[in-house]
């Protein structure tokens, strides 16, 4: 009864860990996408969008 129980709890928790882990690769890759177009496109009028 306990593997039963040690399954649903993995089973649960599994999705939740892989959308937490592609929530953090993603901010990682658009980090360094982001710094990737600043350093390409610097002195462009058109790279000032954070104002």
């Amino acid at each position: 009864m306990a593997g039963a129980i040690a399954i649903i709890v993995v089973l649960a928790l599994f999705p939740v860990l892989i959308g937490i882990s592609g929530g953090v690769a993603s901010a990682i890759i658009g980090m360094f996408l982001q710094r990737d177009g600043e350093i390409r496109h610097e002195g462009s009028e058109l790279a000032a969008i954070d104002d």
